[in-house]
């Protein structure tokens, strides 16, 4: 009986410490480093992309150097490809993902949410040229969207937000013919191509689309018809329930002082932060 005990002592001190182990496993490094790698993206204006001076830039980045600074470490950035970037499984490489990621059901499986940090309104981009006025309009005509993204789902019928209190995704539009791009401006650089000769619109987030205007692409947004609008999520690996709690928490202050109000309006003409 006293050997029983001593092994079960002994079990339960050997599962006891490896739990140890793993839990907060990300705050510790980040924290014991006093450095944080942020996943992102690097061709995604104004979201984050590359200045000039081949420096990272954009909204998202804002918000990764103001969480880090709240957390008191440096920030570096890693710009994976998108599936990469949404689909979990990083083995350490990262321990932040701000790339204004879609809450949805199959990346919950996957990936941590750690808070909404804004939200953005889909909407169809057409070419200046274009006579549509409505979906209607669009109908059996050529899409253009990003793959691996809400705007795919979107447009095959398949997306499912994982965030409470938003309204049923209704689905309009029957395109003829859906085309998918690898990158967020390449529909764009196909649609300027002329009304038509390409694609005859694009589903895309509101704030890319009126920074591709404004940089001088000949487009414009439909008016009055959004596709769908959804909640933007800072995402962690699903190792380290206290590293997400504990960025969630940054992120909740920024947008309590207004941080979040303030960045989304440098960089998108308006504050996308209110709940």
């Amino acid at each position: 009986m006293k050997k029983l005990i001593a092994r079960l002592a002994i079990g339960v001190a050997f599962v006891a410490a490896a739990v140890s182990a793993h839990a907060g496993e990300t705050l510790d490094r980040v924290m014991e480093k006093k450095a944080m790698v942020v996943a992102t993206n690097s061709g995604w204006p104004p979201q984050s992309y590359l200045d000039d001076n081949n420096e990272m830039v954009g909204f998202d980045i804002d918000v990764s150097r103001e969480i880090a600074k709240r957390l008191g470490v440096e920030v570096s950035f890693e710009t994976p490809d998108w599936a990469t970037l949404t689909g979990g499984r990083w083995q350490g490489r990262y321990d932040l993902g701000v790339g204004s990621v879609t809450p949805t059901k199959a990346r919950a499986q996957v990936i941590d949410f750690a808070g909404i940090y804004y939200y953005s309104p889909y909407v169809y981009v057409l070419h200046k040229d274009s006579e549509a006025k409505s979906t209607d309009d669009l109908k059996g005509k050529v899409i253009g969207v990003e793959t691996a993204t809400t705007s795919e789902d979107f447009i095959n019928r398949r997306l499912e937000i994982d965030a409470p209190g938003l309204p049923p995704i209704k689905y309009k539009l029957e395109p003829g013919e859906v085309r998918t791009f690898a990158d967020s401006m390449l529909p764009f650089d196909d649609l300027r191509l002329g009304n038509g000769v390409r694609l005859d619109a694009v589903i895309a987030p509101e704030q890319t689309a009126l920074n591709a205007i404004k940089n001088g692409y000949p487009l414009r947004v439909m008016d009055g018809e959004y596709a769908f609008k959804e909640p933007l999520v800072v995402i962690a690996e699903k190792v380290d329930p206290e590293w997400t709690e504990k960025v969630g928490g940054i992120i909740e202050e920024m947008k309590k002082d207004g941080t979040l109000a303030t960045l989304t309006t440098k960089w998108y003409g308006k504050d996308y932060s209110a709940d």
